[in-house]
């Protein structure tokens, strides 16, 4: 009998011989399966947790603000300031992550960008003066610009569109967890750094998580039809194809459509939740609790739609969802602009909400088989810094436009919105056609 190998009894034989056995072979490749389940497992629910994580510092300072400004003595203006640096850091870190990713791994980015969130959380509670602020605002800004693009663009290549919903509905509800939680603090006389410093204390859980997992995340497999069972394609072309530069990635025209989609369907987004209050109660004179309640309705809707699209999100093509989700956006948007009702202005809101929910998840989890794995990393960075300048930049306009035409402008505005949206995405997808036509016919 041989000493080595793998043995098995060989048919007919009372010997053993040095063959593959099927049943150890079977063996083998259950475990496997089962690790990588298990591996597969553990990262959805970091980046779930992770998500959620992201959003609870971005609702913090509207609600601190007040009690902020005045320990620092700030006059009303200077939150703009603070925003505007975090634009700035998450808009360099997020452009770069493509960068960051190939030197450091996804693993490093998102071990790293957490422990920046959670520093910059820890310096607000601990500032000593308003400029350790600004700074801190500029550490929270590259925190949440490395890790948002980091998670998303490892989920486009691993996680099923079920499952991207679901991760951006998770941010949803951090988004507002943050603000109750420092609502609680401040209700019982405490000071706004104690919100802060709780804030960051989750975050550093956090840290410990991405830090303990930092490996696994280079090798864990996710996407496929039936979540955890088998390797999808698109995962492992992440994996084995090598990235491109920064500058490849830019010259493609598809990249730069994409680069306007995030940009205009952000911009809608934010133009929708920050001025219809205001359109609410100045112009057409609603009683501003129930302005309030349709504001959060609205926030909501993009919650809720994002875990009910990810529901069906596996029983459709990603356009057609897509399509009828932008549809249903200009549905919206001309109810709450024509006003026939008070009501039916109010459920148009709410509509527009529920039919954003799922294109930013869906659009970041096709750019892989949109440009192609090589160049997905660099391109859902750029991405998520273009929707990010659309947040701040829209908007703005849209005050601009309302200070001097009046606050009705918003309706026609978000309607021009749409159907940019509505137009590039079919710009996008005739291009996408275009280019696979050759490949398809050779």
């Amino acid at each position: 009998m041989k000493k080595h190998g793998i043995f098995c009894p060989a048919a007919g034989e009372s010997g053993f011989h040095r063959v593959k056995c099927p049943v150890v072979t079977r063996v083998i490749e259950g475990i496997t399966i089962i690790t990588m389940k298990r591996t597969s497992l553990l990262l959805i629910s970091i980046a779930y947790l992770a998500f959620i994580c992201l959003g609870l510092p971005d609702g913090l300072p509207g609600v601190a603000w007040p009690a902020l400004r005045t320990t620092f003595m700030r006059p009303l203006s200077d939150l703009g300031i603070l925003l505007a640096v975090f634009t700035i850091g998450f808009i360099f870190t997020s452009f770069n992550a493509g960068r960051l990713v190939t030197r450091l791994g996804v693993g490093g980015v998102l071990f790293g960008s957490s422990l920046l969130l959670t520093a910059g959380l820890f310096g607000y509670a601990l500032a000593p003066a308003w400029w350790t602020v600004v700074a801190m605002s500029l550490l929270l800004g590259m925190g949440s610009g490395t890790i948002d693009a980091g998670i998303n663009a490892y989920a486009a290549a691993h996680f099923t569109r079920r499952h991207m919903n679901w991760l951006h509905a998770c941010y949803g509800l951090g988004a507002a967890l943050g603000p109750l939680a420092l609502t609680f603090v401040l209700s019982r006389d405490q000071s706004w750094r104690w919100g802060y410093a709780l804030v960051g204390l989750v975050l550093s859980g956090m840290v410990i998580c991405f830090g303990i997992t930092r490996r696994r995340w280079q090798d864990g497999q996710m996407k496929n039809q039936t979540d955890v069972q088998t390797a999808d394609t698109a995962g492992q072309q992440l994996s084995a194809t090598p990235a491109v530069s920064m500058g490849a990635t830019l010259r493609r025209p598809l990249v730069w459509l994409g680069i306007a989609i995030f940009f205009i369907y952000t911009g809608l987004e934010v133009t929708a939740g920050q001025w219809s209050y205001s359109l609410f109660i100045e112009e057409r004179a609603v009683v501003p609790d129930v302005a309030g309640v349709w504001i959060s309705i609205y926030w909501g809707s993009l919650t809720v739609g994002r875990l009910l699209f990810g529901l069906i999100a596996e029983r459709f093509g990603t356009t057609a969802l897509l399509r009828g989700s932008m549809g249903g956006i200009l549905v919206g948007v001309l109810l709450l602009w024509l006003n026939p009702l008070p009501l039916l202005s109010f459920l148009g809101l709410a509509l527009i909400g529920f039919m954003l929910a799922p294109i930013f998840p869906l659009l970041i989890a096709q750019t892989p088989a949109r440009l192609g794995a090589a160049y997905a990393t660099h391109a859902i960075g750029f991405q998520v810094a273009a929707a990010n300048v659309g947040a701040a930049g829209l908007p703005g306009l849209a005050g601009v436009l309302a200070r001097g035409s009046g606050l009705e402008i918003l309706g026609p505005f978000m309607l021009l919105l749409a159907l940019l949206l509505l137009v590039l995405h079919e710009v996008s997808v005739n291009a996408q056609a275009a280019a696979a036509t050759p490949a398809s016919t050779t």
